[in-house]
């Protein structure tokens, strides 16, 4: 393993010694001084070479540096606050050119399709870079609030014999002698875990949908985070779960990453507050309707703008960026969702909007089978087909709940990102398969 100092740790550490590699970020070639800033995955710092006045191959080394070449250069740390960068320089002994770097295809005013193109340098950019140590933090923060209240972790399959949500935005996949489909979601295999004991669990996986839109919050692949739970008396104890883990994660990252996303994105983190407001949908399309917009569905749903106008009012009403819209009409919902006793056109479910997007949908579910096989053949579904998700409600089952929610979408809200593709590692679209 290359022995080097991160450059986020030299300004702790005492003058002398010291080893350093990263890529060129500048250079600033002076007839008496060079100056090289030197950048690594955890910052940049400002490399001085005095020139010689005789021969000097460390001279012709820096004169001939490329941006983005790759170096591990050894030297004397120094602290002087007059250097902006930090207060800090290193003053070059030996420098090694470990991996020349061609002319950059992208550049600071690139548009995004051709920043996808070259994903690898656009995420070497500090503001880009940092959004994925973010999200390590966010699902770090989960995963700890899930494991401290005895959730356990699962890892379900992607590969799926039938469809998991609807036959529409399906993938299929040839699969030996048959067909195979990607799941569009883990909810299938999340709920068997009720009846086998398990009690609460987690994941965050890939999930896939073969949704041909080109709108800024949707993508073909994308990570879903999932967690369901037994015990409940309804879907309010799905968002007392859910609101309680949005706060645990946007506590974790204010914390660590708070001064730098203000920097970054201008943005200030805000940890909500609990309960988040609930707003049953009937009322949420009343108070929109008084604002102004009349939502132009013909289902039930709410639509984008009506989300983005909610959201506002909750803003003004609350100072909060979080709402449940609650009680969808069972009409939009899937079959597995359970519906209100007294209402049966309603369902036990909810959507959580974050800063005016929905990132989530979460529900009680349906357990007792009788019901749950009329509900199927009232959405026109052949419960012969559901067989083995049947199965699960046969040998005695908990009552449970749970949601999912996209990962990319909370970071992109989160950050006051344009479009989804900023806030994801490698995009997948209708027409992105590559890198």
């Amino acid at each position: 393993m290359t022995q080097r100092t991160l450059i986020k740790n030299l300004a702790a550490s005492n003058d002398g010694p010291v080893t350093v590699s990263g890529w060129v970020d500048t250079v600033r070639d002076q007839k008496k001084v060079q100056f090289v800033v030197l950048r690594d995955e955890s910052g940049a710092v400002q490399l001085v070479h005095p020139r010689a006045e005789e021969t000097d191959p460390i001279a012709d080394t820096i004169s001939a540096l490329g941006h983005g070449s790759f170096l591990t250069v050894s030297g004397i740390l120094k602290h002087d606050e007059r250097v902006k960068l930090g207060g800090i320089e290193v003053l070059i002994e030996s420098i090694e050119v470990v991996s020349e770097a061609l002319e950059s295809p992208i550049a600071e005013d690139t548009g995004i399709d051709k920043r996808m193109d070259w994903r690898f340098l656009d995420l070497r950019v500090p503001r880009n870079n940092l959004i994925f140590r973010i999200q390590t933090t966010l699902e770090h923060a989960w995963r700890t609030y899930w494991v401290e209240h005895d959730f356990v972790e699962i890892h379900t399959p992607k590969l799926m014999a039938s469809a998991s949500e609807s036959k529409a935005e399906l993938f299929e996949v040839k699969y030996f002698d048959t067909k195979a489909y990607l799941a569009q979601s883990p909810q299938f295999f999340k709920q068997m875990a009720q009846p086998a004991g398990f009690g609460r669990v987690f994941e965050i996986g890939p999930a896939f949908r073969a949704d041909p839109s080109f709108t800024s919050r949707h993508a073909t692949e994308f990570m879903s985070v999932d967690s369901e739970l037994s015990w409940i008396d309804s879907h309010e104890d799905v968002m007392g779960l859910h609101e309680e883990l949005m706060v645990a994660g946007l506590t974790a990252v204010k914390e660590k990453h708070g001064a730098e996303i203000e920097e970054a994105f201008g943005v200030v983190v805000t940890v909500p507050t609990t309960p988040f407001p609930r707003i049953p949908l009937a009322e949420a399309k009343r108070i929109v309707a008084e604002r102004g917009y009349e939502v132009p569905r013909h289902d039930d749903d709410m639509d984008p703008e009506g989300e983005r106008q909610i959201a506002a009012y909750v803003k003004e009403q609350f100072g909060h960026e979080f709402v449940f819209l609650t009680d969808y009409a069972s009409s939009i919902r899937p079959f597995y969702h359970m519906r209100h006793e007294a209402d049966a056109t309603l369902t036990r479910s909810y959507d959580l909007i974050f800063n005016g997007v929905e990132i989530s949908t979460g529900a009680q579910r349906e357990h007792r089978i009788d019901v749950l096989e009329a509900q199927a053949r009232d959405k026109g579904l052949d419960p012969e087909e559901l067989a083995f998700y049947l199965d699960f409600f046969r040998y005695g089952v908990p009552p449970h709940g749970g949601f999912g929610m996209g990962l990319s979408r909370v970071l992109m809200l989160l950050l006051g990102l344009p479009n989804l593709r900023e806030a994801t590692y490698l995009f997948r679209g209708p027409t992105r398969l590559l890198p």
